[in-house]
């Protein structure tokens, strides 16, 4: 199997992508900011989805280390929602 390369792009709505350089199928992940946050980066925008992007990319490096795939509790009974905080 080949390798992959990827590039970030804006799209034609103002959105932000992560897609394989020799696909033009839908990207593999796609940011999308408000007008009021794109007035608050102040033309940065590109880079703040640069970096969600990479932040994204290494937590799912270490998604597999972080998931206990042995756990046989499945008792939801007492599940709580749980929520990220960024």
């Amino acid at each position: 199997m080949s390798p992959s390369f990827f590039e970030i792009v804006q799209l034609a709505d103002g959105d932000f992508a992560l897609r394989r350089i020799d696909d033009d199928t839908a990207p593999l992940v796609r940011i999308s900011f408000s007008e009021e946050a794109r007035e608050m980066m102040d033309d940065r925008d590109m880079n703040v989805a640069k970096a969600m992007i990479a932040a994204g990319i290494e937590a799912a490096g270490n998604i597999g280390h972080d998931i206990d795939w042995e756990e046989d509790d499945h008792d939801t009974a007492d599940a709580q929602p749980q929520y990220t905080l960024h």
